[in-house]
C-alpha cells in the first residue's frame, strides 16, 4: 500500500490547530523537532489522512453551517486543523495494524503506536460540527528511524520487523 504526504505541520503550543511548514524534522525518542508535543512516548508524531479531513467537510455541508473558523480566523477544515503532523493521502490509516511501519521518503520509518485518540476536552471542531474525525480516524506513530519529511514524499507501508527492537 502506497500513499503520500500531503502536509507536514507543527505548532508552538499544544490544544491549538497546527501550521503547515515546508519541512519538518523526525527524530528518534523525540518525534517532530519544534513541535509543542515533541518528547518520548508512543505519541511522537500524528497522522491523518486528508480523505478524513473531506468526510469532515461533508459532515459541515450537511449541517448546512456557512463556515467554522478557529478563533484566530484561520479555516480547521484543512491540513493541520486537526493538530495533526503529518496529513497523509491515499491511506486508510486507521486500519493499518499497530506495529507496523510506515517508510516515508528514503530515510524515515514510523511505526504504528496508536489508533485513535480519548478526547477529554473537545476541540472546536467538534463544539462546531458535534463530531470529529481525529479520535477514530488519526494515528499516532513512534519515529524508528529519523530523517526529514516534505510535502510530496512518498509512504510505505511495509511489515512489522520485530529486528529492531
Amino acid at each position: 500500500m502506497k500513499g503520500r504526504i500531503v502536509s507536514v505541520n507543527v505548532s508552538l503550543k499544544k490544544h491549538v490547530p497546527k501550521t503547515p511548514v515546508s519541512e519538518i524534522e523526525l527524530r528518534p525518542d523525540a518525534g517532530v523537532l519544534g513541535d509543542a508535543h515533541a518528547g518520548p512516548g508512543i505519541r511522537q508524531v500524528s497522522l491523518l489522512a486528508v480523505e478524513s479531513i473531506e468526510r469532515q467537510k461533508q459532515v459541515l455541508l450537511k449541517s448546512g453551517s456557512p463556515g467554522v473558523s478557529c478563533p484566530k480566523g484561520g479555516e480547521l477544515l484543512v491540513p493541520g486543523g486537526f493538530a495533526e503532523n503529518l496529513t497523509t493521502q491515499g491511506l486508510a490509516l486507521s486500519t493499518i495494524p499497530i506495529g507496523t511501519r510506515l517508510r516515508i521518503g528514503d530515510a524515515v520509518i514510523l511505526e504504528i503506536s496508536k489508533i485513535g485518540k480519548e478526547c477529554h476536552q473537545h476541540c472546536a471542531i467538534f463544539h462546531a460540527l458535534g463530531d470529529c474525525v481525529m479520535p477514530r480516524e488519526g494515528v499516532f506513530a513512534r519515529v524508528i528511524r529519523g530523517g526529514t519529511v516534505r510535502p510530496d514524499d512518498e509512504v510505505n507501508v511495509e511489515e512489522h520487523s520485530s529486528s529492531d527492537h
